[in-house]
């Protein structure tokens, strides 16, 4: 959504990856299929500022990935604080577990391998102040609506992809474009909630629960 070369200027005005994330980013990039669904050192810091000053207690996240946004958003727990982090890519698993090894924040970090609305039916006793859905697009909407009870008024929840490359602007919209559109249409009318589109890498959608 933006050029390289401003991307890289606002690489210098953000903090710097620790020699973790840059581990994970290396090793995705060059051994993982589809490594462009990394954060990425910019978005990481985004969302480890979102989570500092929500400085939450329990956060959720629905896609793990490699685990470099898990990571980002676990800095801003409170000192008894855990996140919650699911995926269904059980060829991952053993290298994300890894990666976790290495984190002064792992004891924080509980990750469940297995489809994402059979796992958050084993959270439902949890409240959490700040959720990120990174996972399956098409059900953006259904994650959103699965959790929203368990959000604290004033938490948060920020879902990924939602500018899906600037197709959503497009007139003819294939269908993974409808279901991001759809999605984005459904925040913009629930009242319950505020919520703006910050133009980060592919757009993340900020809701904050009144």
């Amino acid at each position: 959504m933006i050029t390289e070369e401003l991307q890289n200027l606002l690489l210098t005005y953000c903090d710097p990856e620790d020699s973790l994330l840059q581990h994970i980013d290396r090793e995705t990039q060059s051994k993982v299929l589809l490594p462009r669904m990394l954060s990425g050192h910019f978005q990481g810091r985004v969302l480890s500022m979102l989570s500092k000053i929500n400085n939450p207690k329990r956060i959720l996240e629905i896609g793990t990935f490699t685990g470099y946004a898990t990571l980002c958003l676990a800095e801003g727990l409170t000192p008894d604080g855990i996140i919650y982090t699911l995926d269904n890519n059980e060829e991952l698993e053993d290298r994300v577990r890894a990666n976790f090894t290495k984190s002064p924040l792992n004891a924080k970090i509980i990750y469940l391998i297995g489809d994402a609305q059979q796992s958050l039916k084993v959270l439902s006793h949890e409240t959490f102040d700040m959720v990120f859905i990174d996972a399956d697009k098409k059900n953006n909407g259904t994650y959103y609506d699965l959790i929203f009870d368990q959000v604290k008024s004033g938490g948060l929840i920020i879902v990924d992809n939602v500018l899906w490359s600037g197709k959503i602007l497009s007139q003819a919209q294939d269908k993974d474009t409808q279901n991001i559109s759809g999605f984005n249409n459904k925040i913009a009318a629930d009242k319950r909630v505020e919520q703006l589109i910050l133009p980060v890498r592919d757009g993340l959608f900020v809701i904050r629960k009144k």
